[in-house]
């Protein structure tokens, strides 16, 4: 069976500030390319069959400085839409709703096209994808399968793929320009790596501070 491996995007300028990013469609930073272009030696000791992408440009830009050829758009690999709390950090809103956690509370209504996500929501989003990469990951033959997206869809993906519930994706701190593995042990999914960067060994483990908002 193939890996599953989780690509998040590198640095943008409201990685930076903290400020909660869905559907705003911000370029990478200087350092955000850094970033995605370090981590081509890590894809490269993959023998990779698919390669999905968000389709927004943080995301597509990364795989492409990362060596991810012939990345596909999925869509459903779009970050969290955070509705009314696009743009807007965590301090913020905690000023008015002190105990407000996303796993557990969602977000606030927001405009047309973007009303805002729960976690049920981008769990079902989530399980889409799985089931849509399911036989290659089943397929000796198949290579590893490639996901380069954002911070909290691939924290609920991740909870997803291991049998947990969406809001189970906070347990897993994701880092900008990293990439993180899923495999099988004993026929079951597990975490094989996490946060690798362009200087980790292939199939080493490596932990960082995770980034609030995608």
């Amino acid at each position: 069976m193939g890996d599953l491996l989780l690509l998040r995007h590198g640095e943008t300028a409201w990685t930076l500030s903290r400020q909660h990013t869905s559907h705003t469609d911000l370029p990478l930073t200087a350092h955000g390319e850094e970033e995605a272009t370090r981590i081509a030696p890590l894809l490269a000791a993959h023998d990779i069959g698919l390669v999905l992408t968000s389709p927004l440009r943080r995301a597509v830009r990364t795989a492409e400085l990362a060596g991810a050829a012939g990345a596909e758009v999925e869509q459903a690999l779009r970050e969290w839409d955070y509705g009314g709390y696009e743009g807007v950090t965590t301090a913020e809103i905690h000023r008015n709703r002190p105990t407000w956690n996303l796993w557990s509370d969602g977000v606030a209504p927001g405009p047309a096209g973007h009303p805002g996500e729960s976690p049920r929501d981008v769990g079902r989003r989530a399980d889409r994808v799985l089931a849509r990469i399911e036989p290659m990951l089943r397929d000796p033959a198949a290579g590893d399968v490639l996901l380069v997206a954002h911070g909290h869809i691939l924290r609920v993906l991740t909870a997803r793929r291991l049998g947990l519930p969406p809001s189970a994706g906070a347990l897993f701190a994701l880092d900008t320009g990293t990439v993180s593995r899923l495999g099988v042990e004993h026929g079951r999914p597990v975490v094989k790596a996490w946060n690798m960067t362009g200087s980790t060994a292939t199939g080493a483990r490596a932990a960082g501070p995770g980034a609030a908002a995608a």
